[in-house]
């Protein structure tokens, strides 16, 4: 390409030369100074914008995830409670049919007058049953209600950096 003479010369001469033929890429410093600037701002966003966002981040999906777990599990026992309230009242209506039998046994003239206490009570105990149902399903609906409300207004403090107005 060049002879050393003319790398020596351009070496200390001190300005770059100029060919005659067009250049694509005119190398200087600044192929050094650019990338540098680059990775020196690429490390200051990460340490100022980038990491506060990803533990931001990653602490609101572990409160997310923690309140549909406790979401999961208050529904999980309410299931329970129901199905024991049905369960108990299953218990109900064999004790119920149980003793009706009994009584069509002893006594045929008797019959009507014990299955009718036998319903009655029998409905009775369904018509308790389903109330306290109703009541306990209705206590824990609002509670969940109570929970989500202020879980979601704790996200939302949380996601706005900011209190709500109530």
């Amino acid at each position: 390409m060049y002879p050393l003479t003319t790398l020596l010369q351009v070496a200390t001469a001190g300005a770059a030369p100029r060919s005659a033929e067009v250049q694509l890429l005119d190398l200087d410093a600044t192929v050094f100074v650019i990338p540098a600037i680059f990775l020196v701002l690429l490390g200051v966003l990460w340490l100022l914008l980038w990491r506060p966002f990803l533990r931001v981040r990653d602490e609101r999906v572990a409160r997310t995830d923690g309140a549909r777990e406790k979401a999961a599990r208050l529904e999980a026992e309410a299931a329970a409670r129901l199905l024991r309230v049905e369960n108990a009242l299953a218990e109900a209506r064999r004790a119920g049919e149980s003793e009706t039998n009994k009584l069509r046994l002893e006594a045929r003239a008797r019959e009507q007058q014990i299955i009718a206490e036998a319903q009655a009570a029998a409905r009775e105990t369904m018509a308790e049953a389903r109330t306290k149902l109703e009541a306990t399903v209705a206590a824990e609906k609002a509670g969940l209600q109570r929970q989500t409300a202020a879980l979601a207004n704790e996200i939302a403090e949380k996601a706005l950096g900011r209190r709500l107005a109530s």
